[in-house]
């Protein structure tokens, strides 16, 4: 029986992954992108990337956009209840599973499944790993022809200079040791404008960088 899945749908690399590795499966369907927004800047939360831009993606991916509003600042339990509502809708038009571009973090994992007990719809983690492979995994995706840009440093554990940078060989090489490849621990975010889940390359460049609530963003713009 094929799954018919959403996709949690972040706007970057990981999610950007996480599609391209669920349509390599013959048992799976992805339905549709689901994506957080801030609905006071119109952005995705923590990415703080346009929701033109992600409306952008959705479309040279081909799959309808769905997303989930929430004000700024936003208690976890009104995003719980948002999300719930989402997946009360979800189910009703026959998604079967919900996945999400998660790597290596526990916590997260088991907070996920948590919040789909008892909902029908099951957790898929289609990238899932050890904290040892995200290495080899940023490689992968980088010579996939995987393009994205840095919209967001956490200045606490990665210099702002990343802020803006192309997600490619030589930012890995100048990535910290004690820095995941893949930003798994919060240490970056990204926006994906090109890859094998895309019909064709976004085009787009690097506006203002601001510092704002203790992190530091780049603004990508249509170009």
């Amino acid at each position: 029986m094929t799954r018919k899945v959403l996709l949690s749908w972040s706007s970057g690399k990981d999610s950007a992954w996480a599609l391209h590795v669920l349509r390599s499966d013959s048992d799976v369907e992805v339905v549709g992108l689901l994506t957080t927004f801030n609905q006071e800047a119109n952005r995705v939360a923590m990415h703080a990337v346009r929701r033109s831009l992600v409306e952008a993606q959705a479309s040279v991916i081909g799959l309808p956009l769905l997303d989930i509003l929430l004000p700024w600042p936003c208690s976890n339990e009104v995003y719980e209840e948002r999300f719930s509502a989402m997946l009360a809708i979800a189910r009703e038009q026959g998604v079967t599973h919900i996945a999400f571009g998660d790597l290596f973090l526990e916590d997260i994992r088991d907070y996920r499944v948590r919040q789909l007990a008892g909902t029908g719809i099951e957790p898929l983690f289609p990238i899932w790993g050890d904290r040892s492979d995200t290495k080899a995994l940023s490689k992968q995706m980088i010579r996939s022809g995987l393009k994205a840009i840095l919209t967001c440093v956490d200045p606490r554990r990665l210099s702002a200079s990343f802020v803006g940078r192309v997600y490619d060989e030589e930012l890995l090489n100048d990535l910290p040791a004690d820095v995941d490849p893949c930003g798994e621990n919060g240490e970056f975010h990204t926006f994906c404008f090109a890859g094998p889940m895309f019909d064709r390359e976004l085009k787009v460049s690097v506006g203002e960088r601001v510092d704002r609530d203790g992190f530091c963003f780049a603004d990508v713009i249509p170009s």
